[in-house]
This record gives structure tokens, sequence and C-alpha cells, in this order.
């Protein structure tokens, strides 16, 4: 505890209104420091002045503590929604599905068309942003379930999927199905994606043809729930 008397931040906190209308000096209570590495609080109470550390996560919260604030409408199938600095993050589940998808292996020739099961998909988006696209087995219900690698080209192995020229909506709800439609390449990292094919998923795509149902033991780990909730995405 130290002893002082902060007349100088006392006076800079002076009420800008006439001296004639007697108004009393609205004392200092509080003086927050922001410094490269640390927070600085300082509280004032009468002649004692005490300083401590804070985390800015707690001037935060105690900041926001009177606002309120909603999300508005969720896309269907939101699992959670994330406010971070890049803006709202919103976290999809895509239910297992047979579709076909459209995989370019040379400009000057059409696409080779595929038509296969998928398994349940977790998609982090961002209005306009592409993507990151996960694998579960199953719609997830709690932080330790097991996330895998999506059996996917165009993917990156964080998760985080690449556009090429691909422009995706601003409404988060059509991102997934943006995806899907996009045409896919061989030419971005197709290894690790899936268990009897791990050097090149095509291979994993050309076997799966025409079947109803994704193989779950095909699947590559990746983390869990928790991984993703926590991450940093930008």
């Amino acid at each position: 505890m130290v002893i002082a008397e902060p007349t100088t931040t006392r006076d800079a906190f002076k009420w800008a209104v006439p001296d004639s209308l007697n108004v009393p000096v609205d004392p200092l209570r509080c003086r927050l420091d922001f410094h490269y590495q640390a927070v600085v609080m300082t509280l004032f109470d009468g002649e004692s002045v005490e300083t401590r550390m804070v985390s800015a996560m707690d001037v935060a919260q105690a900041l926001a503590s009177d606002l309120a604030f909603g999300t508005g409408l969720l896309p269907p199938n939101t699992l959670w929604w994330q406010n971070t600095k890049r803006g709202p993050l919103f976290s999809l589940y895509i239910e297992p599905k047979v579709r076909t998808l459209a995989l370019e292996e040379d400009i000057s020739k059409p696409p080779r068309r595929f038509t296969i099961p998928l398994p349940g998909l977790i998609f982090l988006c961002f209005p306009g942003v592409p993507p990151w696209v996960y694998a579960v087995s199953k719609k997830p219900t709690k932080k330790t379930d097991t996330v895998f690698k999506a059996p996917l080209c165009n993917v990156h192995d964080s998760g985080r999927s690449c556009a090429g020229t691909h422009t995706y909506p601003e409404r988060v709800a059509d991102i997934p199905q943006s995806f899907f439609v996009s045409f896919f390449t061989a030419s971005a990292d197709i290894r690790n994606r899936s268990k009897s094919f791990p050097n090149n998923v095509v291979n994993l795509w050309e076997s799966l043809e025409n079947k109803k149902h994704f193989p779950v033991a095909e699947l590559v780990r990746h983390g869990t729930i928790n991984d993703l909730m926590s991450m940093v995405v930008e």
C-alpha cells in the first residue's frame, strides 16, 4: 500500500463546467495503464493509493459486464460461436452425406466427377472467408470428442481450406455448400487424409466411388473439439 496525494491526476479529471455552478470535483477512483507486457491498475480511495497488476482479459470482462449483446439468428447446426479479433467465428456441423465433388486435374480438360460418401464435418467459418474443415465420427457433444482431418483435397494440415480463385459468400450458412461446389485440385497437400491411402486422398475417393457410407476407420486423428475451440484462427 502506498500513501500519496494524486493532486495532479485529480486536477486532470475535473468536470468541464463553469466554477460558478459550484459543482464539486469528480474524484478519480481508478486508472488503468496499458504497457506492452502488462496492465497496471491504480485505485484511489481518499489519501490511499493502491497499485496492482491485472490481466487485459479481466479488464475486458469487467467493462463488458454491463453490456447486453446477442448473436442474432444462428446458422442451422451451429455447434458454437466465438467473438474473435477477426470478428464472429461460427462452427457448423454438416451431416454425413453422399456428395458429388469435382476434381480439376488438367485445366484444359473437364474435371473428374466423384460421387462419394463423406463423414460428418465441422466447418469453422468467418463471413466471406475460406473455412477451416475437419471430420468427426459423430455429432460432437463434449469437448473431449475426437476431431479428424477432413478426407478432402484443398485443405491444409491445419484444417484451413485453400480457396484458389473461389469466392465465398458473406452468409455463413451458405459457406459449406459453396465449398462443396468449388473445384478441388490435387496440387495442394493431399497426404495424411486416409489410413489406407496416406500419400494421396484422391485414391481414397476412387475407392469410395458410388459407395453409400464413409468408412470411419479411414479417418486420421487431428485433435479434439477443445483444440478447435481454443485455437487462434486468423
